[in-house]
């Protein structure tokens, strides 16, 4: 199959990719209920067709933290995602690169800061979970600020990892020691290609940049368990004082869903916030990104940068988003999908669909430029 979507390269995905890590791709916590309404919510908002104007010069161009980028458009953080292709967080950068938009880098990588930065010959940003060892995320924070990283994302909506029904079922949470091992290393061998070109030659398989520290561990035996391990529940907003003393880059806070904490994100000097909800991987139930975003934009947008991720699988999600007050957005799954499809060559080309989608969209609604999209281009 050809892909002609973000949405095709999930299917493509699901194709080629051992059970455990598409569902830990795929799926969100609990019943996913958030994960659903993320897609609905968005889906259901009307675009403002208007005819007979001008549209020959359309300009997808923007700035976020003082970095030019091509369209508004930046690759989120995703948990082990070079695991779905081979070194896959030095392709997705690469590609990314390519498009002239940012990678942002989790800190539960497969890939280290010091690999993605030699593969790649632009900035990305990098993203920080609060853990509980201080020395631990400093000496991060340094190597993110040797390698040229243009923007520190400080992910807070995970003090505690939620349960994700899908991760259990497939072998990848709560299945640690021998037979968690051998259930995955079953799953892998029914994907040859994957066991091939990602199992034997995308070697070493471990959490890149928390490898110093686990030992003779990966961190893979049971991904959560780690995270539940090392993730400081006590985390605060005090704790931006600690972070700002070991980073004076741009400073981004993703995890915000309610307006009282993007007003105090702005109080307290953040540079940006990413309006969202994990992906509807955390807590279940709660409001899609699109519901919580207008309020939000409006309290803060004229005081700090807004993004926004969750749900958007294409060009006119990503139009539908900015008009409801984003500066720019996070993609989150339909990279991981593409990268896992196809590698390097997926990423660029699921990227240039999104942008002839948003092209289309812009076009349709009488929109030549990133700023003139505001909710005047949706149906009320």
């Amino acid at each position: 199959m050809k892909a002609a979507s973000a949405l095709d390269y999930r299917d493509l995905a699901r194709r080629k990719l051992p059970h455990f890590l598409f569902e830990y791709i795929d799926g969100g916590s609990y019943a996913e209920v958030t994960l659903r309404r993320n897609i609905a919510d968005l889906e259901a908002i009307a675009l403002r067709q208007r005819i007979l104007t001008d549209v020959s010069a359309l300009d997808l161009t923007t700035e976020l933290f003082g970095q030019n980028l091509a369209m508004p458009i930046a690759l989120a953080p995703i948990g082990l995602a070079g695991l779905n292709a081979r070194r896959g967080e030095v392709q997705a950068a690469r590609a990314a690169s390519k498009a002239g938009i940012p990678f942002c880098l989790s800190t539960v990588s497969a890939c280290p800061i010091a690999e993605v930065a030699a593969g790649t010959d632009a900035p990305f940003w990098f993203q920080l979970y609060m853990i509980r060892d201080r020395g631990f995320m400093r000496d991060l924070m340094a190597q993110a600020k040797e390698a040229g990283c243009s923007a520190l994302i400080f992910t807070v909506d995970m003090p505690v990892p939620g349960s994700r029904y899908r991760d259990y079922r497939s072998g990848l949470a709560g299945a640690s020691g021998f037979m968690g091992s051998a259930r995955r290393t079953v799953q892998a061998m029914l994907r040859p290609a994957w066991a091939y070109d990602v199992g034997v030659r995308g070697r070493p398989h471990q959490l890149g940049n928390v490898a110093p520290v686990l030992g003779k561990n990966t961190g893979l035996e049971d991904f959560f368990a780690w995270m539940r391990n090392n993730f400081d529940p006590t985390v605060s907003w005090r704790d931006l004082e600690f972070i700002r003393e070991s980073w004076d880059g741009p400073l981004v806070i993703k995890g915000i869903l309610d307006v009282e904490d993007a007003r105090a994100a702005a109080t307290l000097g953040a540079d940006g916030i990413v309006v969202s909800n994990h992906g509807g991987r955390q807590l279940d139930g709660v409001p899609s990104t699109a519901a919580a975003l207008p309020i939000i934009a409006d309290a803060v947008r004229d005081r700090l940068t807004v993004l926004a991720d969750g749900g958007i699988r294409s060009g006119l999600d990503v139009v539908r988003m900015l008009a409801l007050g984003a500066h720019g957005v996070l993609l989150g799954r339909a990279w991981v999908y593409a990268l896992a499809a196809a590698g390097e060559k997926g990423v660029t080309h699921m990227l240039q669909l999104m942008e002839a989608e948003m092209r289309v969209a812009m076009a349709l609604t009488a929109r030549t430029t990133i700023a003139s999209l505001d909710r005047s281009a949706l149906v009320r």
